[in-house]
């Protein structure tokens, strides 16, 4: 089993930054891929970002490349999101979530993901 707890979210302003986190325990931390999904309401949960257990592969949603960041630090067992200049749109529920396997490769699927933290929700304000 892995468990996933997030953190760092909160109420931003537009143009301002954010970076989440994401502890896990439980599984070899290095050979999962990781992502990032988030869930605005009244919407389904959509894709953000995701990286190789490695850490040298990562994707990202099209929408968000260049403003938001992923990384890890597998000896901290601990992913991140940074997220800068910040838009209303971005406003949602952030959820982490980690693959079984995955040292080398990535996925945009949630279908591809076993474990999901419980999320923290990110409000942007205008």
């Amino acid at each position: 089993q892995v468990q996933l707890v997030e953190s760092g979210g909160g109420l931003v302003q537009a143009g301002g930054s954010l970076r989440l986190s994401c502890a896990a325990s439980g599984r070899t931390f290095s050979s999962t891929a990781m992502g990032w999904f988030r869930q605005a309401p009244g919407k389904e949960r959509e894709f953000v970002a995701t990286i190789s257990g490695s850490g040298a592969f990562t994707n990202y949603a099209d929408s968000l490349k260049g403003r938001f960041t992923i990384s890890r630090d597998n000896a901290k067992n601990t992913e991140y999101l940074q997220m800068n200049n910040l838009k209303s749109g971005d406003t949602a529920v952030y959820y982490c979530a980690a693959r079984r396997t995955g040292y080398v490769s990535t996925s945009v699927r949630s279908i591809d993901y076993s474990y999901w933290g419980q999320g923290t929700q990110v409000t942007v304000s205008s």
